[in-house]
């Protein structure tokens, strides 16, 4: 079974920046299209950025311009860089596939706020 652990994420002031990580157990990144993930307190799981295995990118309107999704395929890593962050973003985030197929990790709590 894969296990994907999330990290990078923190306290930041509005405005600030956080790279997050997510690491996997398995080589899963470059079978799959792999994706980021956010739960805010008494909020549905939504998902904020998609990585195809092509290298293709998406986000939905909140996150555009703001946030870049990536990945290292050799190392078994996939980032979400965070630019420009807002309160709206805080949220525990969460990696997997896309659709998401394997059992969800601990996630990396955001908090932006001043």
């Amino acid at each position: 079974q894969v296990q994907l652990v999330e990290s990078g994420g923190g306290l930041v002031q509005p405005g600030g920046s956080l790279r997050l990580s997510c690491a996997a157990s398995g080589s899963i990144f470059k079978m799959y299209a792999m994706g980021w993930y956010r739960q805010a307190p008494g909020k549905q799981r939504e998902l904020v950025a998609i990585i195809r295995s092509d290298s293709t990118t998406t986000y939905p309107n909140s996150v555009k311009g703001r946030f870049t999704i990536s990945r290292d395929n050799a190392k078994n890593l996939m980032y979400l860089q965070m630019n420009s962050l807002k309160s709206e973003d805080t949220a525990v985030y969460y990696c997997n596939t896309q659709p998401s197929l394997f059992n969800w990790g601990q996630g990396t709590q955001v908090t932006v706020s001043s």
